[in-house]
Formats: structure tokens, sequence, C-alpha cells
């Protein structure tokens, strides 16, 4: 372990960044019994609630708009329970006549709870007053006001429909169905309306056809979904001003959670209702705006007081989560970043263990490196298995850690997909293609690579099922020869591809699936209209690049077939026994999860240059499915690059105690290089920070010829072997894993003792 991401001791010019501590004054120090309201504050002292000088100013204000611009752990629920009892006790507001949205229903639980507990209410105010999500309160008052409808809230049977739609519309297995929900979300929060869609390609007019006969499917079932609480909710506080009245004079004092999550829908919704009065205090932290692909819209915040004039603005700026050590790690990374409202948090809690950075050789050792030193932590004594998170960028990365916190029995909960890596959509047929090679009267495997022949599941089975109860054949999908509409060059790309299948059993698995790659998988992911959807292009070639560093394990099909039927079965099992609800679990995330929550002791994975940033937000610029709310055009890219640093940042703030973060020397067969966010926080850091957004390998600005009159060279640091040998000037890159992987190497100038380390080298195009 390091204590810089460079792998470098600490040096007076590469100092490890440190928030500097706060003076701990709390209400007891600053306020006087004379004051009016002395008694409120008294009360809550005596209840251990201290609060500072800024939550103080924040829990105080009474009329008018409020921006609460919250850092990382900075105690923003406690303000905003607090400034409820204020208004309840000290300005006598009654409780029917506030309103409390936040964005969980677990938020909201949770502030009832608090509210509950403080001194001077009781159930009674509690009971009174609004506590709600944005959809129970938008729900809520769509019944009131006569809707009937069904909500369709299961996800799983909202799937089913979308499938159903797709197979009478002969489109069965082209598009994702989660992937169509999450689009058609994201149009119906920015309030497009599904009539105005675009209609520019193929693709297009099928979308928009999917999504009316979805819509009318909704009406006649007399069914509306989550999206469409809000958006009926907006139409009839719009048309009908007899409701909206009531509701501004009912609600004279509003308050949002987590505000930077607001859609424009949400925000439109509170503007509405806050019209009148202007008694809106919103509390959020604009370097946490991660959702832009859901609609959230970080200008809410930037830009509140042009909106209202007459805001005021109180910066809570006091980290109580987190040591000084890691809250000055996401100082320094995240101000870097130009579209925010300055300010820099200072710790409460001095550092005994500073954030230490790993550079393992992949993936797998990566998770190897991982379940050994948490092993050795809870060995120790000192840590439970519930005191670790284990965050990454992507779902993909965690496929490695999950299935060595598997095979080791370690108990763990993910809060990503139910689905092993191994059935994800995009890579399951490849499996099938194996599984086949190994036995090829495998029905299931048969049936999941029709999609690939381009011939329907429905269809290939039926005749692969009535001739086999004629006449079996080894080979059961020699049957699809007698499909009465295959031409004869389709007939050709079937022989071709048994071919193709009976070859793969002798092969090692890395040369299987490289194979089936080559032949034709990636060509038809290409042509897929699945693929032309996905939000992120990239994260198919990733995905795929996964399976690969997987299958790379092992010498036979046979071992990694096995090994991925083991993997399953013992997920099944784990599954079962996670569902008794016993808290001592290992929690895995992506970063996106993770956020308002916070852990003892955090591992960040795969914090390395195209993941941490992601690949797609090195080429956002460019690429037209990299959708982001209120960004078009040129200024994608800097905004991509921009919500990447604040996803970095949110991970880093997560950690209380311990951080660890990991930076493989090589990802998915390439060198990688630590994120361009974790070097940028120290002073005179590899200049990759200042490169180009997209100039990471594997982009496709990084394949792009460079524009007339830019520099034609750039450097990068490299690992390489540094002779330890007094006046020796010799170094050698170190260029494959299996040379990373020595322990020492010689001299070839002096034969002294050579250490790894690392070298800046000249970047030729």
């Amino acid at each position: 372990m390091y204590p810089t991401p460079l792998g470098t001791k600490q040096t007076t010019e590469r100092p490890i960044p440190h928030a500097r501590m706060a003076l701990l004054t709390n209400s007891s120090n600053f306020l006087s019994d004379a004051d009016r309201d002395a008694y409120f504050f008294r009360d809550l002292e005596s209840h251990q609630i201290l609060l500072n000088e800024a939550q103080v100013q924040a829990v105080r204000h009474f009329k008018g708009p409020l921006l609460t611009l919250a850092g990382a752990g900075s105690g923003k629920t406690t303000v905003l329970v607090c400034r409820v009892a204020y208004l309840l006790r000290v300005h006598r507001v009654h409780p029917s006549n506030l309103l409390l949205i936040t964005f969980s229903k677990k938020a909201a639980e949770e502030m009832r709870e608090r509210l509950t507990s403080m001194p001077g209410l009781d159930h009674s105010m509690t009971n009174t007053m609004q506590v709600r999500t944005f959809h129970a309160f938008c729900l809520r008052l769509l019944r009131m006001n006569g809707l009937q409808q069904e909500i369709l809230s299961d996800g799983r049977y909202q799937q089913i429909v979308f499938k159903r739609i797709m197979l009478s519309m002969g489109l069965q297995d082209t598009y994702q169905p989660e992937v169509l929900i999450s689009l058609l979300s994201s149009y119906k929060m920015q309030l497009i309306e599904v009539e105005d869609l675009p209609e520019g390609t193929e693709e297009d007019k099928e979308v928009k056809r999917i999504f009316m006969q979805y819509e009318q499917w909704k009406m006649e079932q007399q069914k509306i979904d989550f999206d469409d609480i809000l958006i009926k909710a907006y139409h009839l506080l719009r048309q009908n001003t007899d409701v909206l009245r009531s509701l501004q004079r009912k609600f004279t004092y509003i308050s949002v959670d987590e505000f930077q999550d607001t859609n424009t829908v949400q925000y439109e919704i509170i503007q509405m209702i806050a019209k009148d009065h202007e008694n809106l205090m919103v509390v959020g932290d604009d370097d946490q705006t991660i959702y832009s692909f859901n609609g959230a819209r970080n200008e809410f915040i930037l830009q509140f007081h042009e909106q209202y004039p007459a805001a005021k603005t109180v910066t809570l700026d006091i980290n109580y989560r987190s040591t000084s050590s890691i809250v000055g790690l996401g100082n320094a990374i995240i101000k870097h970043n130009i579209q925010r409202k300055s300010k820099t948090l200072l710790a409460t809690k001095e550092s005994d263990r500073k954030p230490q950075y790993v550079k393992p050789m992949n993936s797998d050792d990566e998770a190897d490196w991982l379940i050994n030193d948490l092993r050795i932590k809870v060995a120790e004594g000192g840590s439970q298995y519930g005191d670790f998170a284990i965050l990454y960028r992507t779902a993909s990365n965690s496929r490695a850690i999950i299935e060595q916190l598997i095979l080791h029995n370690l108990p763990f909960v993910d809060y990503g997909s139910n689905d092993s890596f191994y059935d994800q959509w995009m890579v399951k047929p490849i499996i099938d293609h194996l599984r086949l090679a190994h036995e090829r009267r495998n029905f299931e495997a048969i049936e999941g690579v029709l999609p690939s022949l381009y011939i329907g599941r429905d269809q290939g089975m039926r005749i692969i099922q009535d001739q086999e109860a004629i006449q079996a054949k080894k080979w059961p999908l020699i049957h699809l020869l007698g499909l009465p509409q295959l031409k004869d060059f389709q007939k050709e790309k079937l022989k071709s591809r048994i071919r193709l299948i009976k070859s793969l059993a002798d092969m090692k698995p890395l040369d299987a699936v490289q194979a089936i790659r080559k032949d034709f998988y990636d060509a038809f992911l290409e042509t897929n209209k699945r693929s032309k959807l996905t939000s992120h292009r990239e994260m198919l070639k990733e995905t795929l690049d996964e399976l690969e560093s997987s299958a790379k394990r092992f010498d036979s099909v046979e071992q990694f077939l096995y090994f991925i039927h083991e993997v399953a079965e013992k997920r099944t099992e784990m599954s079962r026994l996670q569902k008794e609800q016993f808290a001592n679990k290992i929690s895995l995330m992506t970063i996106h999860k993770s956020k308002g929550l916070e852990f003892p002791i955090v591992y960040l994975l795969c914090a390395i240059e195209g993941n941490l940033p992601h690949s797609s937000a090195l080429d956002a610029s460019h690429l037209d499915d990299v959708k982001m709310a209120g960004v078009t055009g040129r200024d994608k890219g800097t905004a991509a690059l921009e919500e990447e640093r604040r996803l970095a940042y949110v991970a880093v703030t997560r950690a209380k105690a311990e951080l660890l973060i990991s930076s493989p020397a090589f990802y998915r067969g390439k060198k990688a290089e630590p994120s361009r966010f974790l070097l940028s926080a120290f002073p005179g850091a590899d200049p990759v920070v200042s490169r180009e957004p997209a100039a990471a390998a594997g982009s496709a600005a990084a394949r792009r010829p460079a524009a007339a009159g830019k520099p034609a060279a750039a450097t990068e640091r490299v690992a390489a072997w540094i002779c330890e040998q007094a006046g020796c000037k010799a170094w050698s890159r170190i260029s494959s894993p299996q040379e990373a992987k020595l322990a020492a190497k010689a001299c070839p100038l002096c034969s002294a003792a050579m250490v790894k380390g690392s070298r800046m080298v000249t970047l030729t195009r």
C-alpha cells in the first residue's frame, strides 16, 4: 500500500491533502440565555443536539427562500428536522402548514422518527404534517382529486408488458425492456410528450411506436406508472387553479431535501406550490449531483438565486463524518470542477489512518488483495463485516470481487442487479455458445443462440422440437435448415455457426470467447438495436472485455463452465441466506447507489482512467447516446467529466475512518493509469490531469487524429524498474503483466537490484 496514487512516498512537494480542523463550537458557546429563542436551543442541547453557527442560522430562517448548501457529512438531516421543530415551537406554525419533501421512503421515515423524538414535539404534531417523497405526495394529491387508476408498481411486470408489446410488433429480442423504460422515463421527466418524440431514423420510429402502444395499454388497463404520478400531478396543478390555490394556502412552509437530485417536473411542481409565499428551503450539495442521466439538474442549485433573487444562502461546511485526510482528499478532488458553488469542507476528526492506495496487477488480483485485507481486519478483531463497503463505478467492475466473496463464503449484500455477470443479456449468448460446444443437446442454450442467428425464439424452438420428435439429431440446431423462409446464404451462415460451435470445445476459454466475438458477435451487437439504445455504448465492449478477463484464468471450456455453474449455485444459496435479516454483511454497490450512505471502511475499486472517469464521459461530446439533462452539444464533454469528478468525490466521502483505493496496473488486458481525479489531489501530479478529456486509452477520441496546430505529443506515467545503485540512472519499462509479477530484477548496466516504481515518458503519435 502507498500513501499516494502514484505509488511513491509522501514528500514536501507532494503532501497528503488534509482538511483544516474546524473550531468545535456549538449553540451553548455563542447563544445567550437572553435570546428570545434560547429555550429551544437549550432543549436541543439537553438532548445532545449541538448545532454549529451555520446550522443555527439555517434553523432560524423564517420567511423567504433559503438555499442550504450542505457538504458531505455536514448534518443536513439534523438541520432539516431542527428547522421544522423551530417553526412549530418558536413561530407557532401549524403542523398542517408544513411540507417536507424527501427523495426516498427510507429518508421520509427517518425524518418522521427524528421529528417525533425532538424535544417539545409529539406524535399528534408529526402525524399532522406532510413528510413525504415526491411520488407519495403527488399520488396523495391525485387520489384526493379523483384518480382511480391502479399503480403499475412491479418493475418486472412492467418489463413483461414491454416484451409483449415488442412481440406483437414482431420486434422480439430487438430492444432491452429496461433500457426502453429508462429512456421513456428520461423523456417524461424533461416534460417531453411521447407524441413529440423524434422520428429521424427507423429505430426512432420503432421506439416511438412501442412507447405509444405502452401508453395505450396503460389507458386500456386503467393503470399508471411511477413517472405518470409526477406528470399527472404536474398537469393537474397547471390546469386546475382551484387545486393549486388550495395547496398554496395550505403549505406555507416547504422544505426539500437532496435538492441536487431534483428533475424538471419535480422542480416545476415545487415552484408552483411555493409561488405566492416563496417560503422555500432547499437543502442539497451541487458537488453530489450524479444523476443527470435520470433528469437531475445541477443548475437548479447553481441558478437558485436567479429564480429567487431574494434567497439567502447558508453553507454547512463542517464534516462530522470523516477524518481530516479523507475530507482533505475530497476537497482536493472536487475543487477542480468549475460549475460549482465554492466551498471547502472542514474536519472534526483527526486522521489515525490516511487513505491508502494499491496497484494490483488486474481485477482478479485486486479482488484477491481485497479479500485478504478484509479478512485480516476482521481477524484482528477491530472490524465486523458490516463495517465494510466496496464501491465501484460500473456493475461490470464487481464481477471479480463478487466471485471471490462467494467462493470464500463471506457474507455480503449486492445492492445492484440480482443477475449474475454471466446472465447479463450481452454475456449470456456467448456462454450459451460455449455450453453448446460442451453439450450439443442443451436446448436452453440453443434457445439462447437463436437471436444471434436472426431467428425468433418461438419459431426456432418450435421447429427444433417438432423435428426432434420425428428424428433426433446429434446437433439439434441442424433442424433450423428446415425453416421455409431461410435463404441460401442464411443456411450457409447456420452451417458455419455449427462448425464454429464444434471447434470451441478444444479451445482455451479465452480463445473461444475471442473467436465468437471475431466471427460474428461484435458485429451482431454493433448492428443490434439493443446496442443503439444503450445509454453508454462503451458498456458493451467493457462487459465483453471483462468476460475475456474471466475466461483467461481457465485452461478448458469445461473448467470455465463448471466455475460459472459453481458461482451461480453459491450465489443462489447465499441469496436465500441473505433474506434472513442480519446486519453483519459486507455492502457492495456502485458509487451511484452509495450516495447518502456512510461506512467505517470503504474500498474503492478500479480508480483508473477510462473507468473513473468512465470512457463514455471522456467521449460524451461525440456520443449521441450519452444523455445529460439540460446539456447539449459541445458542453456535454465538459459536463460529463465534471459529473465523473463528482462521482469520485461521493465515493471518497462515504468513508468515515478508513479509505482504500485500488488502481490496477492492467485493465482488461491493457495498461491503465490511476484516475486523474486522484492525481489532481496531489500538487505537481501526473500531467494526465491536464490532458484533453478524451485522451484516455481506448476512448474514441483517443483514436482520432489530432487537430491541426495541436501538440503532437503528450506525456504519461508508466510502471518501471528503477535501479537503486547510487549514481546509476538506469530504468526500464514494465511492459507486460508477466514482468510485473516478478519480485526482483537485476540492473542491465550495474547488476544491482532494481525496484518497482514509475517514470514519465513522452507519447508519440
